[in-house]
């Protein structure tokens, strides 16, 4: 154990203490600069020290540091909640405030469950999710989650949730199947899965709209989440998209589901709401689910003690104001071509490298240990482990992760730099990463 006594991710080791940061920077205590190319977990979209986002705080702080919403509303919350609605998906109509994407996703499982008792149907108790899906760490939404090293040790306290196959077409499409055909193939696996448990018991199926960390950046094939969409209407069930990570301009639309051509139900936001400058989530609801609790219980039986914070509000609402004044989701559509472009020239003929895949600034990539048979590499050797290292060593930060095919085999690269990230540190980034990946490859080999 380290001396620090911080309980910190890894016990036996204390990581690099930061002391600032500006724009696509970190600083630590040593002074050395580390170019975060992953925006923390792709959160920091509008990278380190933006000034305008620092003044909204300080101003909310010298009006109103804290109010529970037990008692008022903010002007900081109402506003943040009208501007969420005005860019939101169809129907949308009302937002509920967490401090992340954890609180969020269980908030929007209450809100689907109590839903359903609100109109008469209080059989429905289950969910549906996918494999090789991350929702978070708390039990509801890790329980809807896919991911088999998280769950693991605590699923015995675990909801019993049904995971269907992931939109996964690198490893999971067939050779003569299109990509329409495989769509419509994962969403009869769903019509089947709905069936067996009797579709008047089923609450939602809960998706990301783009997957994230667990396996790598997973982007729907074209009518996807259509067919999808088609089955939940049919059988009376809600669709809830999770945009945690992807989500509030990422892929190159403000919500990810803009350009798969749906509307869900509960829309889950959080990372890029606040861009890490305050603690912040959000549920987005259609207003026939806030009608059903306003005109029968009359509230949600759901709440914490930071619900709404006033400077959580106010810097997600400066975040926002930034984005849309700034036209960073264009930007991240445009110059997310570019960054795509310089991927694939560093990593398309590279031997280990299965697929590059993502939109705007998401993007993941898969290694393998042979791009033929798709064969990983033995997962005791953790690349991904060992990638993040070499990274780091060269001032880069990236979000490398392990089980990217099952939960326990295979490695992938995450990378989400911020908006604001000019092509030259793209370029930076693509070197960095180049240098990291090779050097691990090479010390495996010596394993």
């Amino acid at each position: 154990m380290s001396n620090s006594h911080v309980i910190h991710r890894h016990l036996h080791q204390t990581p690099p203490i930061a002391v600032s940061g500006d724009g696509c920077w970190l600083v630590d205590q040593q002074g050395r600069r580390y170019l975060d190319a992953s925006g923390g977990a792709a959160v920091s979209c509008l990278g380190h020290g933006h000034p305008a986002v620092i003044a909204a705080m300080h101003a909310q702080i010298d009006r109103l540091a804290f109010a529970h919403t037990g008692f008022f509303t903010s002007h900081v919350a109402e506003e943040l909640a009208s501007h969420l609605v005005s860019h939101a998906p169809e129907g949308i109509s009302h937002v509920y405030f967490v401090s992340g994407g954890s609180e969020a996703i269980e908030a929007a499982l209450k809100m689907a469950r109590q839903y359903y008792l609100e109109i008469g149907q209080p059989q429905r108790k289950h969910f549906i999710a996918r494999r090789q899906s991350y929702h978070g760490n708390t039990l509801g939404a890790l329980a809807v989650g896919g991911n088999a090293w998280r769950r693991e040790p605590f699923a015995p306290i675990l909801m019993q949730v049904s995971h269907v196959s992931a939109c996964y077409p690198y490893r999971e499409q067939r050779t003569n199947e299109s990509a329409q055909d495989y769509g419509q193939r994962l969403a009869d696996e769903l019509e089947a899965t709905i069936l067996s448990y009797g579709a008047d018991s089923i609450i939602a199926f809960v998706a990301e709209t783009v997957g994230g960390a667990t396996a790598g950046v997973l982007t729907p094939v074209p009518g996807y989440f259509q067919a999808i969409r088609k089955v939940c209407d049919r059988y009376g069930i809600l669709l809830i998209l999770d945009e945690v990570m992807c989500g509030m301009g990422r892929t190159g639309s403000l919500h990810a589901c803009e350009q798969e051509g749906v509307s869900p139900d509960l829309l889950v936001i959080a990372k890029g709401l606040g861009g890490g400058y305050q603690p912040i989530g959000a549920v987005l609801a259609q207003e026939r689910i806030v009608k059903a609790m306003s005109s029968g219980s009359g509230f949600f039986q759901h709440g914490h003690t930071y619900l709404g914070h006033p400077i959580a509000c106010a810097a997600a609402l400066a975040v926002q104001k930034v984005i849309q004044q700034e036209q960073l989701v264009d930007r991240v559509s445009e110059l997310g071509k570019v960054f795509e472009q310089m991927l694939h020239r560093a990593f398309d003929a590279h031997p280990r490298v299965g697929e590059i895949r993502g939109r705007g600034f998401f993007w993941g990539i898969e290694l393998v240990e042979d791009r033929q048979s798709k064969a990983s590499f033995d997962p005791k050797k953790r690349l991904h482990a060992t990638i993040k290292r070499e990274a780091m060593s060269r001032g880069l930060m990236v979000y490398p992760m392990g089980g990217t095919v099952d939960g326990h085999r295979g490695d992938h690269v995450l990378v989400a730099p911020p908006f604001i990230a000019l092509e030259s540190e793209l370029e930076l980034v693509v070197q960095r990463l180049s240098e990291a990946i090779d050097a691990s490859i090479e010390s495996l080999l010596f394993i």
